[in-house]
């Protein structure tokens, strides 16, 4: 089970807490495959959201495939997640509750097909991403004057 990252959501590790993991697979046009392939996309403003009892990806923006012709799709539209009954249940409860959404964390390629990661996430708010800031930098501090030290 070979995993080939595409792409990865490092902004969501800033703007909120993840707290649970949930792997999805995700409709896709032949031209948007290539086009991932190529590693020709953003996640930045992505979402997911549950509708009518499905799991969809919005925001995700998968650039034109170059040779697509007018065979191409568009960049940015709302795309089917594959899931689980049981899987879009406890994910919509959850999201009920105050304060969590869904974020997809990265895109990737297991065993040829694409998967996306998605997590139940609640929001930081700005002092707590300071702090994380704070923390990351007094680590990193301390790591160097222990390698001096050697």
């Amino acid at each position: 089970m070979a995993e080939k990252l595409i792409a990865e959501n490092r902004r969501a590790r800033f703007d909120y807490d993840l707290l649970e993991r949930v792997e999805a697979g995700i409709v896709l046009t032949g031209t948007e495959v290539k086009s991932l392939r190529d590693g020709r996309t953003t996640m930045a403003q992505a979402f997911a959201d549950i509708r009518d009892g499905e799991a969809w990806l919005n925001g995700l923006e998968i650039s034109i495939y170059d040779q697509g012709g007018r065979e191409n799709h568009e960049p940015v539209r709302p795309r089917k997640l594959l899931l689980h009954r049981r899987e879009i249940d406890s994910l919509y409860g959850k999201v009920r509750e105050k304060g969590l959404t869904i974020v997809p964390t990265k895109i990737y390629f297991k065993d040829s097909r694409v998967k996306v990661e998605l997590a139940v996430a609640k929001g930081k708010e700005q002092r707590d991403k300071r702090r994380d800031v704070a923390d990351r930098d007094a680590k990193r501090q301390m790591e160097r004057a222990l390698k001096s030290r050697r």
